[in-house]
């Protein structure tokens, strides 16, 4: 059940006398409706109806049932009406309480924070169901209003100051919502002295002392994202001395397994185009190869050290007026041995997309046995899993190959580099932080494995297994060498504690903040700490914005609250009190391109200060700087000519978000020494600058590369990590967009965005399409491009060769796409 037992329109809710028609209903609104003090909750009324007289139901929790004075027939007709026609005067009594609650509480409503609460806050703030799940926009006053619902708590005297804790993701945060706490309770008058702020993890270090007598240790190994893979790569060289095969595991994964493959027939997205636009892999030895399962025989072979070419032009004339030259996929020249790798699946079918590739086959097939050549073939079903690797070795040994693997043969320039063992470690610390909050072991994983959907690289997951296996292993027995635990270990055992009555919790209201971050760990232990009956869970979050991923939030936490905590009022904080609504507006449509979004409604009453969003392109990179600087020179030289009005500090703020640490301007320092008397600025990764606000956000790097820092980043969770996180956003880019969601929604005032020509980012060209904004030179002239439709990152300019001007993608060599010349087409009308 989900509704807004709060909503509606307050004139016709205090215009409804009559009593409701349903017995059942009349003893409700009679018992409650006139002189409710306390919200009635969902429990009070739904899993436990009562018998009365005459059919009357009445929820009271601590009451027993009574025996039945009716028929059972009369019994279960009431127990159906009430089951299925309760909600309406459950909402009308509600509404009725709210409504008196706004006015007797008005004093403290409008004093608790520097300025009153708005309706929808203090609707949230009043609002006692069990289980509250609050929607925020951002910058609306989502730390106000846990203030403002403790303070009322307590000015009710729902309960005491003891009883209340807020709780926060990280110390920072928590320490904010105390300083908040106290000066609030000091603005009122009261004591709240009492009322708890605290983060999740200091709070299950708390409840497993408690349940055993003795706080674990958590190892800063354990808790930094660094010091963590630092720590799994000592693991791994550990394993690599005691296990060869260990080794080669790990060196094979890295090398030639690096990248997963998409199901059978779908299209692929390339590292390099040809001319005509068709997408091509790089491999490890520099190649670029037509599909993906040859770039991992390509880079299998060039881990072994064997001697090929790839597609070669075949030993005999095959062209002819209708076919060009034959050229078979593999060739081992110092054997004589071709070799054909073949879409097949294990039934000899090729995708129903490839016509007449069978055919093809058995053409080659022939070919071959007419010209006395030696043939070897592999299929997609042997790639798939991992087979052909047996396979290859027996034809290639067999004939005299000598297969020699190193994982530290020199790279090419310009070719794919292999997975690097830090990056490896990464995933593996995220893939066991995600395992261990949703409480997987090894036989639970492989179960996943098993039911994950066909035409996944299962083979790839399960050598992934094989490799983490044992890494969770020394990882655990590590933390017991010290008598410690992660924080996923200690989340999960400290709900477990609190489950199972190991430790009493003493709060009667618990308040999560920034619920989006939520993992299924703290979901778990939030949900233990309020299971017994009368308590109150209240969660605040913003699914727009973007979730600490590397730390396991999950995002279904949120959007399926109801399904973790049984039942949920859903309510919306819409206004917000930064952005000015022009942004707002622009900011909802981005975010909200994504379907899962939990729709809301944003709007404000900030006035707009200029344009509220700006695009300006360079030609080269090196030019971001320079025109940066010259955007502060101006904003500062129409600050001080009065044309743009001080912020609240007597200065104008201007934040610079970077995807990355490394997009922070070099000059920055030296900026601020030019232009700081008036303007007050600052880097922040987009990441770190959520909670935060400034007049104007700068972004340096809308940029996307086909190598290197993007924005969006174009990497994305290895397929690998579905074997431990439940099924969540897949939309594409959904991260990266709520991410830039947080960077849009920092401004006050307006976001000024910086590009490269040929390198503009795919989410600025969105904005663009949308006619949001328009992409200028610094001069304020319009800037068109025709974005290159291989890479779909370049854009089509024109160059000079021998034989005069012609067109191409500015992302040559990679991509060597041309588009037909006019000339063609006039040849062709001829």
């Amino acid at each position: 059940m989900q509704g807004r037992a709060s909503g509606g329109d307050p004139k016709r809710f205090r215009s409804a006398r009559r009593p409701p028609a349903c017995p059942a209903h009349r003893s409700l609104y009679r018992s409650f409706g006139a002189s409710l003090r306390y919200y009635l909750r969902h429990s009070q009324v739904v899993p436990r109806p009562y018998l009365l007289n005459r059919s009357c139901f009445i929820a009271e929790p601590d009451q027993k049932y009574s025996a039945r004075r009716q028929s059972p027939g009369a019994y279960d007709k009431a127990l159906s009406l009430w089951e299925h026609r309760w909600q309406p005067d459950w909402v009308q009594i509600n509404e009725k309480h709210t409504l008196r609650e706004l006015n007797v509480c008005k004093a403290l409503l409008d004093s608790v924070e520097s300025r009153p609460l708005t309706e929808e806050q203090a609707r949230a703030v009043i609002c006692f169901d069990n289980r509250v799940q609050v929607v925020a926009s951002a910058g609306s006053g989502k730390t106000s209003i846990m203030v403002a619902k403790a303070a009322y708590a307590i000015h009710r005297k729902f309960m005491a100051p003891h009883n209340i804790v807020l709780m926060a993701f990280n110390k920072k945060a928590a320490e904010e919502l105390k300083d908040r706490t106290i000066r609030s309770f000091k603005r009122l008058g009261m004591d709240g002295s009492g009322v708890e702020a605290t983060t999740f993890h200091a709070l299950g270090l708390s409840i497993i002392g408690t349940a055993t007598g003795k706080k674990p240790d958590v190892p800063a190994w354990a808790t930094d994202t660094s010091a963590s893979c630092e720590k799994i790569l000592m693991i791994v060289d550990h394993l690599k001395d005691q296990s060869n095969e260990f080794r080669t595991r790990w060196d094979m994964f890295r090398m030639v397994f690096g990248r997963d493959l998409s199901p059978p027939g779908q299209p692929i997205e390339g590292d390099a185009w040809d001319k005509d636009g068709t997408p091509l892999i790089k491999t490890l030895d520099g190649k670029r190869v037509r599909s993906q399962e040859e770039a991992i025989i390509c880079n299998w072979l060039f881990y072994n050290g064997v001697h090929y070419e790839y597609e070669c032009l075949y030993e005999r004339d095959t062209a002819n007026v209708m076919h060009r030259q034959y050229k078979p996929d593999f060739y081992y020249p110092d054997i004589q041995l071709y070799h054909e790798h073949f879409a097949l699946d294990a039934q000899g079918k090729a995708p129903p997309q490839f016509k007449d590739y069978v055919e093809g086959v058995k053409w080659k097939r022939q070919l071959h046995h007419k010209m006395g050549t030696v043939l070897i073939e592999t299929t997609s079903h042997q790639v798939r899993n991992g087979g052909v690797f047996d396979h290859l070795a027996r034809e290639l040994t067999s004939r005299g190959v000598k297969l020699d693997p190193n994982p530290s043969r020199p790279i090419p320039q310009g070719a794919l580099w292999p997975m690097k063992d830090m990056e490896l470690a990464s995933l593996i610390r995220s893939f066991i932080s995600h395992a261990k909050s949703n409480c997987l072991n090894s036989e639970q994983l492989r179960h996943r494995l098993d039911n994950m959907p066909a035409g996944s690289f299962k083979y790839r997951h399960r050598m992934f297994l094989d490799l983490i296996g044992p890494i969770i292993a020394c990882w655990n027995s590590a933390l017991a060498e010290e008598g410690g635990i992660d924080f996923e270990d200690m989340l999960n055992m400290a709900a477990e504690h609190v489950e199972q009555g190991r430790c009493q919790i003493a709060y009667d209201l618990v308040m999560a903040d920034e619920f989006q971050d939520a993992s299924r760990a703290r979901a778990r232990l939030c949900r233990a700490m309020v299971q017994n009956p009368g308590r109150h869970f209240f969660a605040v979050g913003d699914d727009w914005q973007s979730i600490n991923r590397f730390a396991g939030a999950d995002i279904s936490v949120m959007t399926n609250f109801v399904s973790w905590f049984d039942h949920g009022q859903l309510l919306k904080l819409e206004q917000t009190f930064r952005c000015p609504q022009a942004l707002c507006d622009v900011s909802s449509q981005f975010v909200t391109r994504n379907p899962t979004q939990i729709h809301k409604k944003v709007h404000s009453k900030t006035p707009a200060v200029g344009p509220v969003l700006q695009a300006f392109e360079v030609c080269k990179e090196q030019e971001l700087e320079q025109a940066i600087k010259d955007f502060l020179a101006s904003l500062y030289k129409r600050v001080c000519d009065g044309h743009i009005p001080l912020g609240r500090q007597g200065t104008v703020s201007v934040f610079m978000l970077g995807r990355y640490n490394a997009d922070k301007p070099e000059p920055l320092k030296r900026w601020k020494s030019l232009y700081g008397s008036k303007i007050e600025m600052s880097f922040l990764t987009m990441h770190s600058s959520k909670g935060s606000e400034a007049d104007y956000v700068i972004i340096p790097s809308m940029i996307s590369r086909l190598r290197g820092r993007s924005f969006p980043s174009m990497q994305t969770d290895d397929p690998v990590m579905q074997m431990a996180m439940p099924s969540g956003d897949t939309f594409p880019q959904g991260e990266e967009r709520r991410l830039f969601y947080v960077a849009l929604t920092r401004a006050r005032r307006s976001v000024i965005m910086f590009t490269v020509k040929g390198e503009r980012s795919i989410f600025l060209d969105e904005l663009v399409n949308d006619k949001v904004v328009t992409v200028t030179n610094l001069h304020g002239e319009k800037i068109e491009e025709q974005r290159c439709p291989a890479c779909k990152r370049g854009v089509i300019v024109t160059r000079t060769g021998p034989y005069g001007e012609f067109q191409s993608c500015s992302n040559y060599p990679a991509c060597q796409y041309k588009p037909p010349s006019k000339n063609y087409f006039k040849n062709r009308k001829l």
